[in-house]
């Protein structure tokens, strides 16, 4: 075997370019043509990754190392910049320790950038670095097509509001020069034409503020649809994830991206999208009014543009990877407080209010210095743009009132072009402010769109066929792993008929679940293939399969609000009588009948105010509602006590009768009547057959019956 990944740290932890490789059968270490290490893994049990802060090593240990590893043997160091890469050729070379296989690095899972070699940040699939403002700009024209027309709309009022308010300078340049500073060359009615004036100049202003309010008043119902379009596509694509992509992912970042990210680009929308259009006109029609009125003045105001230019270009990078990490500490922050509130009574059971709180505290003080920081950087770099942006002010004043001494323009002209002044600067102001909305919008992009373009993991034929499970199920040279070398599953080969109920038996770890998981398709097997009636799995659409699976997890879930509710989520169309039939065949009528309101009693959230069994007999009678094809029973009655549980042994043996059934169960005495046991050890099928076939070959089985037995005579 030869593989290689970098290394970037010394043994005494200075920078360097090191290459650590494994070639045949011997671990090499070395940078600057310097090997550092160097040994056969003949004889080393296991390669571990430890890491600390900021860095982290590897270690070997030796097949007679005890078990706190303490003669384990250093190889080399790094920064958390080579984490993923050193992992990956530790778990290849521990595979290869284990099962004897060589395999390749998966560099599939190396979170690089390919552009420039960053790695990517937690929590995000695309390069904040490299990232084409043109795509972010193109998915974002997409998402507001179907209101481009009244945001053109908008952005027409908001273009007649300044225009309305671009006409009063020159209406008091001429009032000025007419009738107040050469009253010989007004008319007699002077004081009706200033009175004229006054109306015109606040007509002006009234309108500009009514086509202001109008346009403000479509741009936050726009505003307001946009942002729950963006809710329902991220919620409506999250909701269609596989497993694996949704377990990679926190709660409070996953709320974070539907809730807040959603928001803030709903506002970049509408506060800045509607008057980019209208800065860009009116910065061009000032600009050729001020050239008209003085061409000198307007190259003055203009010396300091570029420069600004230059400046916002150059802090453009820096603001972005800051809201980048104001994103992550407050998607902290959010998981944090999810799993709290989620969890309260296991923390008060514990006592641990007080290490919850400090721990809260601890990711809020952070999210709190870094969004004071980037205030902070702000409050320091924006005042000194907008001061220099202004110099062409304090020039126009100085040269200004020379050219009105000369009698080169009319004080008016003067007073005019001070005014237009605002409109000029105001969008290159303007300007200076969007580095920092688009650095908190392009990173809350990043984040939505890393969700909504995530391809499917799991994804349907482009022709399903109906779903027909009356029929075997096949499991054909099936072998899985989370990780291509490290399979939990390993040549399952298994034939289970119609109608038959498969107790799968093993150890905690052995893959239990794991092969339930691939039966619902939560997972695609990396080879060989799962058979039901002679069909591909992978060929069925995957919701009308589900759709005719009932399932009873070991950790039940329950939704807020009635039993009546949680009951019929397996069937929303079901009857009342059909969810009481349920109920009774679960053994949950009684004590529903028993509750204050019955089925329409509201439980807390999780169903935490019913008892484990209670739980898990909703739980059951949901599954009984489906009247599905094929039924899977993860550890149906752990929470049950010895009474109730045979009541659900007799309902269960009811509901499995004729329909193909899959159940776990640690408890062995639950599975006595199931058609065949499958004992898994290891990934691999170990033995088959019935109870009391498997007890007489003494084997896996009947070492896991024995033991049980002795542990319930302690028990008693």
């Amino acid at each position: 075997m030869n593989i290689s990944v970098k290394f970037d740290l010394s043994p005494d932890g200075e920078y360097c370019d090191g290459i650590l490789s494994l070639i045949g059968e011997e671990i090499t270490a070395k940078f600057d043509e310097k090997i550092i290490f160097c040994v056969s893994i003949k004889g080393v049990r296991e390669i571990v990754l430890r890491t600390y802060v900021g860095c982290g090593m590897i270690e070997l240990v030796p097949e007679d190392s005890s078990d706190n590893m303490d003669n384990s043997i250093e190889v080399c160091r790094f920064s958390l910049s080579c984490v993923d890469e050193v992992g990956e050729f530790c778990k290849v070379i521990n595979h290869y320790l284990k099962y004897n296989e060589e395999t390749d690095i998966n560099t599939s899972g190396f979170r690089v950038c390919p552009k420039c070699g960053r790695h990517y940040a937690k929590g995000v699939n695309t390069c904040l670095f490299c990232v084409e403002k043109s795509y972010l700009i193109k998915k974002l024209a997409t998402i507001s097509k179907p209101y481009i027309s009244w945001l053109l709309f908008c952005g027409l009022f908001v273009l007649l509001s300044s225009a309305c308010s671009a006409l009063i300078p020159v209406l008091n340049k001429n009032l000025i020069d007419n009738y107040l500073i050469n009253p010989e060359l007004s008319s007699n009615n002077t004081v009706v034409q200033i009175i004229k004036y006054v109306g015109i100049i606040a007509l002006f202003q009234i309108m500009a503020k009514l086509f202001g309010a109008i346009s403000n008043r479509r741009a936050n119902k726009i505003g307001g649809s946009i942002s729950n379009d963006l809710r329902i596509m991220v919620y409506d694509k999250t909701q269609r994830l596989s497993v694996s992509s949704v377990a990679g992912k926190t709660s409070g970042d996953l709320m974070k991206r539907i809730s807040r990210d959603t928001e803030i680009v709903k506002n970049f929308i509408t506060e800045q999208g509607i008057y980019a259009l209208e800065k860009v006109i009116m910065f061009i029609v000032i600009l050729v009014v001020l050239l008209k009125i003085s061409p000198l003045l307007t190259a003055i105001i203009l010396v300091p543009v570029p420069a600004v230019m230059f400046a916002i270009s150059k802090y453009w990078s820096k603001i972005r990877v800051r809201y980048e990490k104001q994103w992550r500490s407050d998607s902290r922050a959010n998981s944090i407080l999810h799993d709290i509130i989620k969890g309260i009574r296991v923390v008060k059971t514990f006592g641990s209010e007080k290490r919850e709180i400090e721990k809260f505290a601890y990711a809020s003080k952070k999210l709190a210095d870094i969004s004071v920081s980037n205030e902070h950087v702000w409050a320091v770099v924006f005042p000194f743009l907008t001061l220099f942006m202004g110099i062409g002010e304090f020039l126009v004043i100085y040269f200004g009132g020379r050219m009105v001494i000369s009698g080169t323009i009319s004080i008016g002209e003067l007073l005019a072009f001070n005014l237009y002044l605002a409109y000029i600067y105001q969008p290159l102001r303007w300007m200076t402010t969007l580095p920092r909305r688009l650095g908190e919008v392009t990173t809350s992009l990043i984040k939505i769109f890393e969700i909504i373009d995530e391809k499917h993991e799991i994804a349907d034929a482009e022709n399903p066929v109906p779903a027909d499970l009356n029929g075997d199920i096949v499991f054909k040279n099936v072998q899985f792993g989370y990780k291509p070398y490290e399979p939990v599953l390993r040549d399952i080969n298994l034939n289970v008929k119609q109608g038959e109920m498969i107790g799968l038996v093993g150890h905690s770890g052995a893959g239990k679940s794991t092969l339930i998981n691939l039966v619902l398709r939560l997972y695609d097997p990396d080879s060989g293939e799962i058979l039901i009636n002679n069909t591909n799995i992978k060929q069925i659409s995957q919701t009308e399969y589900r759709e005719k699976v009932g399932v009873v997890f070991q950790e039940t879930f329950l939704f807020s609000g009635s039993i009546y509710d949680n009951i019929a989520y397996a069937k929303p169309s079901a009857k009342p009588s059909e969810i009481i039939a349920a109920a009774k065949a679960a053994n949950a009528h009684d004590f529903i009948m028993n509750l204050s309101d019955g089925y329409n009693t509201i439980i807390g959230e999780d169903g935490h105010t019913l008892s484990g069994g209670e739980r898990q007999r909703v739980s059951i009678a949901r599954a009984v509602l489906r009247n599905p094809e094929l039924l899977i029973l993860d550890e149906a009655t752990s929470a049950l006590d010895p009474n109730t549980e045979e009541a659900i042994q007799d309902a269960l043996s009811r509901l499995v009768k004729g329909r193909t059934t899959f159940a776990i169960a640690h408890r062995l005495s639950t599975l006595r009547n199931a058609t065949r046991l499958i004992v898994i050890e290891k990934g691999k099928i170990a033995e088959t057959g019935t109870h009391d076939e498997l007890l007489k070959q003494n084997g896996i089985y009947a070492s896991l019956v024995s033991a049980q037995r002795e542990t319930s005579k302690l028990e008693n």
